[in-house]
């Protein structure tokens, strides 16, 4: 059986706890897509981590973790975080990577950041991790796979010479830095051939042979749907497909062997980098619920930039779940809630002059103004109740106005940063 575990919001929704807990009951766990331009937080019994490219199973000794050929690979990047995680006591976990995997390169981030640059007031507000120079060269077909690493010399600088003819052209008259040379890059490639050779592997016949052996397999997105490239805020978006959908692409087995997709509600909302963002709140409002979030704040896993707050879209959720397929929606960092008197819910957005529960196009995003339903909190702490019962009324009322507003049945509830702290409905 395959599993999806995606966003349905804007990112930082709490997918790696919730992938995290899932992992304990399979065999495989795949990062399909993204790259190491965003994180999830990982609390555990080992202590705490914050992932960048590993899946966020690598901390159970029974899966086999893999890097999917829809990720965007940064190969140094990548052994960072393997070695982090065992100087954190965590024993070295089985990792396969697709010899279809292309790799980002350090051309890729020095034109991100030179695009911000150049871009200033009007910039994407890129994590200048290289993610859109890099899926720009894997659908202009001018990327390095990892299988290209294993080419004969000749024939690889062959094609390094094709390729840094256009990106030294861009280096001299846009932004006037210094040029790439073939032996520079070759370098770069050879470097990343050693450390990944171990971990090579066909990894959708090995896929194939593990889904006819009855094996449990965990998809793990990176971000939300709302930073889809086509479904999404679009431009402000991610460079790779955030829905469940792509992730049979992304790992390279059947749609149909997805059987379940699992949604990340964050039970507020929060946002890193720019875009519309509807129910969002400033100042003192939206510090002091960047403070009670999360587990150590709201700040950024990979930018420790501070997240931009709101308050919980139905609108932007209901949409979210679904294009992903949902099946069930995991409710996250709820305990966050526990220190307001009441509790705004986004409910619909007013564009024109009209009210709308549809998620729009951006350009008439921009337009639009959220509409409130307020509720009732329960100020109390929740964490450590493990039955939702047990759950405060107005507790147990929010969540239920926010199923019926997104149609979309929360299945599960996480009142803690903790892997257990979960309570099943």
């Amino acid at each position: 059986m395959v599993t999806a575990v995606v966003g349905a919001n804007w990112g930082d929704e709490g997918k790696g706890k919730i992938t995290d807990m899932l992992a304990e009951k399979a065999d495989i766990v795949i990062r399909f897509q993204g790259g190491a331009n965003a994180g999830h937080t990982i609390i555990n019994d080992y202590g705490r981590f914050a992932l960048h490219t590993l899946p966020s199973g690598v901390f159970y000794d029974h899966t086999t973790s893999i890097i999917g050929n829809g990720v965007a690979l940064d190969i140094p990047k990548l052994f960072k975080e393997i070695k982090a995680i065992e100087d954190g006591g965590v024993p070295t976990p089985k990792i396969l990577v697709s010899d279809r995997a292309q790799m980002v390169m350090p051309y890729h981030v020095l034109f991100d950041t030179y695009e911000e640059e150049r871009l200033a007031g009007a910039s994407f507000g890129s994590t200048k991790s290289g993610i859109a120079p890099f899926y720009s060269d894997k659908y202009a077909k001018i990327g390095f796979q990892v299988s290209e690493l294993f080419e004969d010399k000749e024939t690889l600088k062959a094609k390094i010479e094709r390729v840094i003819v256009q990106k030294n052209t861009l280096l001299e008259h846009l932004y006037h830095k210094p040029l790439l040379t073939v032996d520079e890059v070759y370098a770069t490639l050879m470097e990343y051939k050693e450390m990944v050779e171990p971990y090579v592997c066909d990894v959708s016949a090995f896929l194939y042979e593990a889904l006819k052996n009855g094996k449990n397999v965990l998809l793990e997105g990176q971000l939300g749907s709302m930073k889809d490239p086509d479904h999404g805020i679009y431009p402000m978006v991610t460079s790779s497909s955030t829905l469940a959908g792509y992730g049979a692409i992304g790992a390279g087995i059947p749609p149909y062997e997805i059987k379940r997709v699992v949604t990340v509600c964050k039970a507020y909302s929060s946002a890193v980098g720019a875009g519309e963002f509807v129910s969002e709140i400033f100042d003192d409002e939206a510090d002091l619920l960047r403070t009670h979030g999360g587990d150590k704040g709201e700040f950024g896993a990979t930018t420790g930039r501070p997240r931009r707050m709101g308050w919980f879209d139905c609108v932007a959720s209901k949409y979210g779940c679904r294009l992903q397929g949902t099946t069930d929606v995991a409710f996250t960092v709820l305990d966050a809630l526990g220190y307001l008197d009441e509790i705004p819910v986004c409910v619909g957005y007013e564009i024109d002059g009209e009210v709308t529960t549809d998620f729009p196009v951006t350009t008439k995003l921009k337009k639009a103004k959220p509409v409130y339903k307020v509720l009732p909190g329960w100020k109390t702490d929740i964490r450590g109740i493990t039955k939702y019962e047990e759950l405060p009324e107005n507790c147990r009322n929010y969540i239920e106005f926010i199923e019926k507003e997104i149609g979309f049945p929360i299945t599960m509830i996480s009142n803690g940063p903790g892997r257990h702290e979960i309570i099943y409905r």
